[in-house]
């Protein structure tokens, strides 16, 4: 087995990682270092909490691991930092924002989940219910108004156009 350098190592595992997010397959091509290799450096730096995808894929395709991996990350961070940090990665802060959201709700309980979803049918419902309301309501004033004007035709034609109008 071929020893490599900690720096080459270091060197490669930062090409896998945001903002370049370097695909293993072109890593091989390029550094001429086996796959392999590639993807257990990249699961000892994952196994080491680094974020390093690796897949040359869009952040919002990441696994939930790396997403994870960004959030526990920047848990510390204030908004200035948690900025650096995205403008080094290549991510936006509203994507780190959107994974923490996603994962706070990801331990939230399938009873809080079900009262949520009753919450969200009921809200909805009750818009339905008043958009209803609102259609029949104009529906009535349309055919009142379309009913005018058909008397009004009729007056027309028995009485004959008046000139004051």
């Amino acid at each position: 087995m071929k020893q490599y350098s900690q720096e080459r190592k270091e060197a490669v595992l930062k090409r896998m990682m945001p903002p370049e997010n370097t695909p293993v397959p072109v890593l091989v091509e390029e550094t001429g270092i086996s796959g392999v290799t590639l993807y257990h450096w990249r699961k000892q730096a994952r196994a080491r909490g680094l974020v390093v995808p690796g897949d040359g894929r869009n952040p919002e395709y990441w696994s939930s691991e790396d997403k994870f991996g960004v959030v526990l990350e920047t848990a510390a961070l204030n908004e200035a930092e948690v900025a650096e940090y995205c403008r080094k990665k290549g991510l936006f802060t509203e994507q780190v924002d959107a994974w923490k959201k996603n994962c706070l709700q990801g331990n939230t309980s399938a009873d809080q989940l079900s009262r949520l979803a009753r919450k969200e049918v009921q809200k909805a419902r009750n818009e339905n219910k008043q958009l209803k309301r609102e259609l029949r309501r104009k529906e009535k004033a349309l055919a009142e108004t379309a009913a005018l004007l058909v008397l009004r035709k009729k007056m027309h034609a028995i009485w004959g156009e008046n000139e004051d109008e």
